[in-house]
């Protein structure tokens, strides 16, 4: 054992000594005098005997192992087990797909197996690709997925030795030091100075102090979680000192496990039948429940319950579609006076697949996982396929603040010296780097700067030559008053020089002040001894620290905290004057009176509204040695003379204020939701961009409506709520709960929000957020289990990203959704009219095969659409307002145009070839495959234009989905380029479309000619002059497209006419904030009986 464990282990023997008198060895399992197992009210001894463990030898390894086996692995879950059966159920059960599964067993029923086979594939693809998707996604979350923990220090038969965290069973002794994530709940039998940074847990931003010695007997007092001083918890990460505990909760039952499982298990569809309390339910409540419960499982196999918009929009249209195929298949049947051979009831299937829109959802599932690939490429990683598109709808963000906003690391920015003055930091973006940034003076303070007509800047140097007692000896207390260390170490992958910081974020950013000015507290401290420390109390809100020096024998006291906590233990000052020198660096101390308190307060409220916390410093020398108990915390900290505040701030991420100015431009709010202080909130929030800075052009009333604490917002009702004007941008001190009624809020509202966050207590908002957004780095695996997506990086601002991916998907879905539908209205439209051919044994004459419908359906449709779903993001997507409506009048109108213009002309190339140029003989039998050539030679030859024109004019349409109002021909309104050269550029620019266009349009010629297939499958023969009519009626197509694209562009220029008629439209439709400034001006009396 090495001299460093040996040690620990004689200090925990010791330890057990004092709190386990006899206790020595493993003892026999005991109930508790309570039947709940509460820790944290029993004694260290009860703890160890509930849980079979000795305080000085821990657990035998038989034991270890055992418990092992009844308690299982210490994780929140198996990452690496993916459901195959759920992943392929999900792709399966839903409504397009059961459309086309019903349509493939109804073609192979009525033995058409070309039919069958073509529709069978189009289900195999969509199925594999999203099986194989969806598997991907889970794999690379699994992958992951892991404790926070990965390793973890216990004592097992009297050794000291490190295993795997999954391995930590209760009644394990673990150890816990700086650094360390705590590996699973633990009760705490030995403690120093032990604090631990809950954030992730409880929110709370600050770390707690913990103390072993604590006993909540009690049992009329409930201790809520955070009290609990005498555990820690897993997943919290110890911020400073160090402590051992005995294990009591692995796994899911932990705190952080609590939560896990909570959320996991609320996706149930069974209806439960309330019985809590013994309650006895009604009959009907049986009956409820499980129609209710039939009715949600056939929602969720149809998808009309699940999912987003869009896919539950899809759901709908699927079925509504199905319905309308029926009713076509029944109208091909009644007009053949239902004499239903087998060829009719092949082309009632065709009919009714045509309007069945067969290439979507492969389409859909393609580009959604071809947009979740390049995402990863952007930092970003979408658990759920759909939550991607879902992002080009959001309109409001909730953010929370720590983490995810800001960097997490404290800078100390601004220090008030009474008598010397006010130095700024400048320029300082690395906050263990004291070599970079500027340190500038002013000789006023940071509240006559804040109240003064005058524009004071710090463009003085600091005073260094000679440097001011005062100064210096500030920089003594703020140095020595501290235990965080920095230094500078290889770093192992570059091999360069990085600085590194060891202890709490606060004393860190202090420390790095301090040796920026060279009194660094590892260079200084072998000049004194360190005779006592009191350690941060937070019920006292302070610490202190004793040194002697070495040179001249003065012990001096040094001591740090909150201001009006360290206000009270202060007598004197060095005094103060922003209009004269009289004070400067005075060393004679002067009384410090209630209103110099309210003076150095006013300061410190200064300094708050800029965003930063504030901490006071004070000194004493002792003059007697004799007459002070140096262990007497009371009689060290009085009299002590204030020596100046400092302002610390947790600084945003460099990128976060322009992220939030480009959500603005794209018509997303941002919400940022935080446990810090309302004046920290507020001052970060402006500094990003979420408020605006110039508060005072707006009344009291819309700033209360702005900025709101959690207790003031969960004070109002839910209609209290939805009756205020506006939600607030920013919501301080909240609490789990508060950020689920802000979703709730957001959602009654009808709006489509996102919620990030990286700790536990964000989980619940993320869940409920119609897109959760986890942190890859930081986040909690709760949180990432909880998310839709995970943020690789933890930058708020590849959101952006991700909403541009998802913004751009929206759009490319609805051009292929248009191109799709347009071309199903038109084959509809074409074969319901085809029924009016009547040949002479009284059977309608098809103008298109049913092989040639599912050949346009399938080959010209689904590859053309998918290149549509490849088109890049238009330049300005992000400066178009959010939108997640796909089915808008516009492309409802614009598909039935297309749709029965390209129907018009094909009808027009059958009936000319047919009745124009022919003598209008329609053939006997043309429908079957035992047709002659030679006796429906008009029909074959019309059907072989027919199709080459409607092929032609589906691809051309495709190209004309590009862009919604600009012509094929000038796509781009900005450029120097010849029309023609451009629009080359264009469509070669999307070479997967490109090639599928080009590919359909040549395929037409071997199906054409291709002999036995295009007579006895295609039902269609060679032609000649009738290539002349398919291309000139496809051109006609073309100008018919291009006309009503004008026609648009004419529209829109009128309806912008009538918009700029207001001078203000245009500004008030870029300010985010004008909603809340109309508001103002309004001034209505009603509105604010809402405010608080």
């Amino acid at each position: 054992m090495s001299s460093s464990a040996h040690s620990n282990t004689s200090e925990k023997k010791n330890h057990s000594v004092a709190v386990n008198d006899d206790d020595h060895s493993v003892v026999s399992n005991s109930s508790s005098n309570n039947s709940t197992f509460e820790p944290y009210r029993l004694s260290i001894k009860q703890v160890a005997k509930r849980l079979e463990t000795s305080i000085t030898d821990g657990l035998t390894y038989a034991q270890a192992e055992e418990k092992l086996k009844i308690y299982g692995a210490n994780s929140l879950g198996d990452g690496e087990k993916i459901s195959y059966t759920k992943i392929f159920a999900h792709q399966v059960f839903n409504a397009m797909i059961l459309v086309l599964i019903i349509s493939m067993i109804i073609a192979l029923a009525i033995k058409d197996w070309i039919s069958g086979g073509v529709i069978g594939f189009v289900v195999f693809i969509n199925i594999s690709v999203g099986f194989i998707q969806e598997y991907k996604a889970e794999k690379t979350m699994g992958s992951l997925r892991s404790l926070s923990s990965p390793t973890a220090r216990v004592t097992r038969n009297g050794d000291d030795t490190t295993i795997p965290a999954e391995e930590v069973v209760p009644g394990d002794l673990v150890h816990i030091k700086v650094g360390d994530t705590v590996p699973a709940d633990i009760r705490l039998f030995d403690s120093m100075n032990l604090e631990t940074d809950e954030a992730l847990l409880t929110g709370e931003s600050l770390p707690v102090a913990k103390d072993h010695t604590e006993t909540y007997s009690d049992y009329s007092q409930p201790i809520p979680v955070g009290d609990r001083l005498n555990l820690a918890y897993s997943s919290s990460v110890v911020s400073k000192g160090r402590g051992s505990g005995i294990v009591i909760g692995t796994g899911l039952e932990t705190q952080i496990g609590n939560i896990a499982s909570s959320l996991r298990g609320n996706s149930g569809l069974i209806r439960k039948v309330d019985k809590s309390n013994n309650r006895k339910p009604k009959k009907r409540e049986y009956g409820q429940a499980f129609f209710g419960t039939l009715k949600d499982i056939i929602g969720n196999v149809l998808g009309i319950n699940v999912g987003t918009p869009l896919q539950r929009k899809l759901a709908w249209l699927a079925i509504f579609l199905f319905w309308v195929a029926v009713v076509f298949a029944i109208v091909v049947m009644a007009s053949q006076k239902f004499n239903v051979n087998k060829e009719v009831a092949i082309y009632a299937i065709c009919v009714a697949l045509s309007m069945i829109p067969s290439a979507l959802i492969v389409v859909l599932t393609i580009t959604m996982a071809v947009g979740a690939q390049v995402m990863v490429q952007k930092h970003v990683i979408v658990r759920k396929l759909d939550s991607l598109e879902a992002l080009g709808g959001i309109n409001d963000i909730c953010s929370d603040k720590t983490g995810t906003l800001t960097q997490g690391k404290m800078i100390a920015k601004k220090v008030w010296l009474p008598s010397i003055g006010t130095l700024n930091v400048e320029n300082s973006d690395e906050p263990f780097n004291p070599t970079v940034g500027d340190v500038r003076f002013s000789k006023f303070s940071p509240k006559y700067i804040r109240d003064t007509d005058e524009e004071i800047d710090f463009n003085a140097p600091i005073p260094d030559n000679p440097k001011p007692q005062n100064f210096h000896n500030w920089l003594m207390t703020a140095t020595l008053a501290n235990i965080a260390t920095i230094n500078q170490s290889k770093d192992e992958d570059s091999g360069e020089l990085v600085w590194k910081a060891h202890g709490d974020a606060t004393e860190i950013a202090i420390q790095v002040f301090t040796t920026r000015l060279n009194y660094g507290r590892e260079s200084l401290e072998h000049n004194f001894d360190h005779l006592n420390e009191f350690p941060f109390d937070s019920s006292i809100k302070r610490m202190s620290a004793i040194y002697r020096s070495k040179e001249s024998g003065d012990v001096q006291i040094y001591s740090k905290g909150a201001v009006e906590r360290l206000l009270g233990c202060c007598t004197h000052w060095y005094g103060h004057d922003d209009e004269s020198d009289d004070l400067y660096d005075n060393q004679k101390p002067l009384p410090l009176t209630e209103d110099i308190k309210e003076l150095i307060e006013g300061n410190m409220t200064a300094l708050s509204s800029q965003g930063l916390r504030v901490l006071a410093f004070a000194t004493r020398k002792v003059e007697d040695e004799s007459s002070i108990d140096l262990n007497n915390r009371e009689e060290v900290e009085r009299d002590l003379i204030f020596q100046g505040l400092i302002g610390i701030y947790d600084p945003p991420r460099i990128e976060t204020a322009g992220s939030v100015k480009a959500c603005h431009n794209a018509g997303i709010n941002v919400h940022m939701l935080t446990g810090d202080h309302p004046g920290t909130a507020k001052a970060i929030a402006q500094e990003v961009g979420i408020l605006p800075h110039n508060l005072y052009h707006y009344s009291d009333e819309v700033v209360k409506v702005m900025v709101m604490t959690a207790n003031e917002f969960d004070a109002l009702s839910d209609d209290e709520i939805d009756q205020l004007p506006v939600l607030p941008l920013v919501i301080a001190r909240c609490a789990p709960q508060t950020k689920v009624r802000m979703i709730d809020a957001l959602h009654r509202r009808d709006k489509f929000c996102a919620m990030t966050g990286d700790g536990v207590n964000d989980s619940p908002s993320l869940k409920k957020a119609d897109v959760g957004i986890a942190m890859g780095l930081n986040g909690s695996d709760v949180a990432k289990d909880a998310s839709d997506i995970v943020l690789t990086d933890d930058n708020f601002a590849s959101i952006l990203n991700a909403v541009e991916e998802g913004r751009r998907m929206s759009a490319n879905i609805q051009k292929f959704v248009l191109q799709l539908l347009a071309e199903n209205v038109a084959q509809a439209l074409y074969l319901m009219i085809g029924l009016a051919f009547i040949d002479d044994s009284g059977f309608s004459v098809f103008p298109l095969s049913p092989v040639e419908v599912l050949w346009i359906l399938v080959v010209t449709s689904c590859f053309p659409a998918m290149g549509l779903g490849r088109e890049k993001a238009s330049e300005d997507i992000l400066e178009q307002p959010p939108n997640n409506e796909i089915f808008t009048w516009e492309v409802i109108i614009d598909m039935l145009a297309y749709g029965f213009w390209m129907a018009v002309c094909c009808l027009l190339t059958f009936t000319i070839i047919v009745f124009g140029n022919g003598d209008g003989y329609l053939g006997i039998d043309c429908n079957s495959t035992r047709s002659s050539a030679h006796t429906c030679d008009l029909v074959f030859k019309g059907r072989s234009a027919s199709f080459a024109n409607m092929t032609w004019c589906a691809l051309i349409l495709a190209w004309e989905c590009i862009h919604p109002y600009n012509s094929l021909f000038q796509m781009r309104q900005d450029t120097d380029n010849p029309w023609w050269k451009q629009t080359a550029i264009d469509l070669y620019g999307n070479q997967f479309l490109f090639w599928s266009v080009i590919g359909g349009f040549v395929s037409v010629f071997p199906v054409v000619y291709i002999p036995v297939i295009n007579t006895k499958v295609f039902l269609h023969k060679p032609i000649g002059y009738e290539w002349g009519v398919a291309v000139g009626f496809t051109i006609l197509f073309l100008l018919g497209s291009e006309a009503w694209k004008w026609a648009k562009r004419i529209y829109r220029r009128k309806t912008a006419v009538k918009k700029a008629s207001n001078p203000e439209y245009e500004l008030e439709r870029n300010d985010p904030f004008q909603k809340y400034a109309s508001f103002s001006r309004s001034n209505t009396m009603d509105k604010t009986d809402f405010l608080v």
